[in-house]
């Protein structure tokens, strides 16, 4: 809707321009002047497809400006077992497959020292087995989860196995940032599934720990919600999904938490 600027003049002298109308304009004139951001932090050993590219084009549809870096600067690596057609279907990988060759923020990554989380509205660390091989030890992506979390402006979205670098990561306080803290992630129910019995996975590596039992260890009040669908865990500017299933709920809660419609959310409204 176009205000005028009679009309715009009328808001600010007229009696009848309450506290409500103030903010309606405030928030009218920031989707304007300052486009909502958001910082992906992927690592280069192997991401879960799904838990990468759900939030960025659910992130992309919903008019969210998005930069995507890796520890330095190198391609991601995508972990074939989640663009396996057995395992997710053709179409799907397929889809992912497209996305991850094609993209031109995955393609071609800004090295993660270059950037500044406090410049972004949004953190987002996708999951998958790789990041407990490099973004969970890295200073960086700890510096740029700590900004999110505890800064005044931005807030942190973990998925699954990303869930790890809590369990590394202290706030400016010197204590753990998941102390106390209502997370969930990928539990150790499922990872029993996965790696054999000297914690190698399928594609030969050792897995280098539990993301569970280091988090636990954290002092995270930690709840994967085993019996439920999805889980996504809200606490503060921290928000922790459990896995692939539930990366599509874990991206619309963070629009939610910026104020930013989705895009299914602004169709079902025309409907």
């Amino acid at each position: 809707m176009a205000i005028t600027g009679a009309a715009m003049l009328w808001l600010f002298i007229s009696p009848a321009f309450e506290i409500k109308y103030q903010r309606v304009f405030e928030h009218w004139t920031h989707n304007i002047w300052c486009m909502t951001n958001a910082l992906f932090i992927v690592t280069e050993e192997g991401y879960w497809g799904e838990e990468c590219i759900e939030p960025l084009t659910t992130l992309d549809d919903a008019g969210v400006a998005v930069t995507v870096a890796t520890p330095t600067g190198k391609k991601p690596v995508i972990d074939d077992r989640s663009i396996d057609p057995d395992e997710v279907g053709s179409e799907y990988a397929d889809h992912l497959c497209e996305i991850h060759e094609n993209d031109p923020r995955l393609n071609s990554p800004e090295a993660l020292g270059s950037v500044d989380a406090s410049d972004y509205d949004a953190v987002v660390f996708p999951g998958g087995h790789g990041t407990e091989f490099d973004i969970t030890h890295d200073r960086h992506a700890r510096e740029a989860l700590r900004t999110a979390v505890e800064g005044d402006h931005g807030v942190a979205l973990v998925v699954c196995h990303a869930v790890g670098i809590l369990a590394f990561t202290r706030g400016s306080d010197g204590s753990m940032l998941v102390a106390d803290r209502n997370v969930t992630g990928f539990p150790n129910e499922w990872e029993e599934g996965i790696v054999d019995e000297d914690d190698r996975m399928p594609d030969g590596r050792k897995l280098p720990y539990w993301v569970e039992d280091e988090v636990r260890a954290a002092g995270a009040e930690w709840d994967a919600e085993l019996d439920s669908e999805t889980s996504v865990a809200i606490d503060g500017d921290l928000i922790t999904g459990r896995g692939p299933g539930s990366s599509s709920e874990a991206a619309k809660t963070l629009l939610d938490n910026l104020s930013v419609e989705s895009a299914e959310a602004g169709a079902q409204a025309d409907d």
